[in-house]
């Protein structure tokens, strides 16, 4: 269920970009159970990494926390709403419900003409046509190779944890 606490956090975090370097105004909080367990901002540039967004910061950040890789039954609010990549990375944690404020709309008026030097440039409709399609039907190249040892490992793996129990 919606808290407008949590919310006003997840914006109260974004604006941390205005004076933190590197950073970007995106920020997230997990809550689980009624508790912020997890926050973060976007940090790309500061940490050299495409991944750095506030929602998966705050995943990350959660999980730790939690000493846990499950988030089911958590829900993230974020100041804006989430790209594939982080709605990929709840669906596998297993965040069970996304609150946010600004859309992709509001986010792209604001950045859209921002010069690259300023903000690594991201093509939105292109990456939300792209995710859903299975890897051989999208635009960049892709192509199997060596499938068999890496399906082997797999196996072996999932051998072990299933001993494990």
């Amino acid at each position: 269920m919606y808290d407008e606490s949590f919310m006003a956090r997840a914006i109260e975090i974004s604006a941390e970009a205005l004076e933190t370097p590197g950073t970007e105004p995106f920020g997230a909080v997990v809550v689980k159970d009624g508790r912020i367990v997890g926050e973060g901002i976007n940090r790309s540039v500061l940490n050299h990494d495409p991944t750095s967004h506030g929602e998966t910061e705050a995943i990350r950040d959660a999980c730790r926390n939690l000493g846990t890789v499950d988030l089911r039954g958590a829900a993230l609010y974020s100041s804006c709403e989430p790209c594939p990549l982080c709605v990929a990375a709840m669906l596998i944690a297993g965040v069970s419900e996304l609150y946010y404020a600004a859309d992709m709309a509001q986010a792209g008026a604001a950045l859209g003409d921002l010069p690259e030097a300023a903000r690594f440039p991201i093509d939105v409709d292109h990456m939300l046509s792209q995710c859903g399609l299975p890897a051989p039907a999208r635009k960049m190249t892709s192509a199997q190779h060596r499938s068999a040892p890496a399906a082997e490992i797999l196996h072996r793996w999932a051998a072990k944890a299933r001993e494990r129990g």
